[in-house]
């Protein structure tokens, strides 16, 4: 899910770019930030966000 999510965020910025305003190629970069800051210390707002939902956790590419 959280894959979901992040590459919904990112393509939808890239249109955004695209169609309006090349300011939100911004987001785009905050989610690489964001996405290498999670690699190296494991916190993910958005996961915390999917696990108080009631989302099953699951290992990704099992």
């Amino acid at each position: 899910m959280i894959l979901l999510v992040v590459g919904v965020v990112v393509l939808g910025s890239v249109l955004l770019a695209v169609f309006h305003d090349l300011r939100w190629l911004w987001l785009t970069g905050l989610m690489g930030v964001h996405l290498i800051q999670a690699s190296f210390t494991g916190m993910c707002p958005v996961v915390a966000l999917l696990r108080r939902s009631g989302l099953p956790s699951r290992a990704g590419f099992a």
